[in-house]
């Protein structure tokens, strides 16, 4: 894995500047490119217990994932839910996923966690111990998983 700074912050604690680069990288990759045309901005980032990860460079955001936690776990005992995982056109092929996955994992790797996967990605996941149930069904017009990791 590349050797990158991540940054953590909870929604208090980002800058004007920092949500707008997250929210710039999310729309284009997610709207833009992929077409999605669900809702992005579902009122999950600013909750207390949301953590936001990032690897800035020159240009803004780089890559960036969140955290989240449910009260009442969806499966088994996943309150933990990894999402948004999204890295920049220009930025692809370098394992900044994988170092923001490594970091998500380090901080909440005692915790159960569940993720919808896109289903291209779903290997990546699992290199983290992510282990997909159920069937491949079609989420934002794009074939997803879900996958859970047991704590340890």
């Amino acid at each position: 894995m590349p050797e990158c700074s991540v940054v953590r912050k909870s929604w208090g604690e980002l800058t004007t500047d920092e949500l707008y680069s997250i929210l710039k990288l999310r729309t284009d990759v997610f709207f833009v490119e992929q077409r999605i045309d669900e809702e992005e901005l579902d009122n999950r980032d600013q909750e207390p217990t949301a953590e936001h990860l990032w690897i800035p460079d020159d240009r803004g955001i780089a890559a960036y994932l969140r955290v989240l936690w449910d009260d009442e776990a969806s499966h088994r005992d996943a309150h933990r839910i990894v999402g948004r995982v999204v890295v920049r056109a220009d930025r692809r092929g370098e394992g900044l996923a994988q170092v923001l996955f490594a970091e998500a994992v380090e901080r909440h790797g005692r915790d159960a966690m569940l993720l919808h996967a896109q289903e291209y990605i779903a290997p990546l996941y699992a290199k983290f111990g992510f282990e997909p149930f159920g069937a491949v069904y079609v989420e934002a017009g794009l074939p997803h998983l879900s996958m859970y990791r047991a704590g340890v």
